[in-house]
């Protein structure tokens, strides 16, 4: 089973930063997944909210501030500024894979031409058919649908974009459910994993990865037997 370091690990390090894409790889992550957007000068940037004011000291919009001035905020008091997908994929070594998460539209070609140097794994994903539509027509080769709480699955959807993986809330996550997915010729990589109980349910219903916020959860499934391996495919 795959361990993805959601945000790099969000639990244990200050989530979508250097330090955090560091600390997961160090921590042995099969693949580190970050959220980006574009911020106001144009560059592809590494922040899950579309405004700045929860990772930090700054306030407003992102699309509203260029790189420069997200470069000298602080998030989660790290002393980093708000890192583009470039720094990310400078950092993540290339037997590391990495699972971007495309938070808006018109991303996809600049995000491919900033992951083009990551000699390893690269997953696109995101909630909208629409989006991931854009990544495959930019060229990504490997795409993942992520499916909210409440949600059926949109296998259909899944099919006609050719994904290689559904990413489901965890809570769907259950042996039946996973059958259909990989019936249908789907990996499934549940989120977010927030506890080790968690992970050994996933685990027993047989997903293949665990986009989890910290490492010990994934290390629950190697002690309770599940196991896991060193690729993301």
């Amino acid at each position: 089973m795959n361990c993805i370091a959601h945000r790099g690990f969000a639990a244990t390090y200050p989530e979508n930063t250097l330090a955090a894409v560091r600390g997961a790889v160090e921590a042995g992550a099969d693949a580190v997944e970050v959220d980006i957007r574009r911020c106001g000068s144009g560059e592809v940037v590494v922040i899950h909210d579309n405004t700045l004011d929860r990772v930090t000291d700054g306030a407003g919009g992102v699309a509203d501030h260029s790189l420069a001035t997200l470069r000298d905020l602080d998030v989660l008091g790290t002393g980093e500024g708000v890192p583009t997908l470039a720094d990310v994929v400078a950092t993540v070594p290339d037997g590391v894979g990495l699972n971007v998460e495309l938070k808006e539209t018109g991303l996809a070609a600049d995000a491919l031409a900033a992951a083009d140097d990551h000699g390893g794994d690269l997953l696109v994903s995101s909630f909208e058919t629409a989006t991931l539509r854009e990544a495959r027509a930019a060229g990504a080769e490997s795409l993942a649908l992520l499916v909210g709480p409440g949600s059926e699955c949109p296998l259909e959807d899944a099919r006609t974009l050719d994904c290689r993986a559904v990413h489901p809330y965890r809570e769907l996550c259950d042996a039946t459910f996973v059958d259909r997915c990989h019936d249908a010729g789907f990996a499934v990589n549940a989120w977010t994993v927030r506890s080790a109980d968690e992970a050994r349910r996933l685990g027993a219903a047989a997903v293949d990865g665990l986009i989890a916020d910290a490492p010990a959860y994934c290390e629950a499934t190697d002690a309770a037997g599940t196991g896991r391996n060193r690729a993301t495919d």
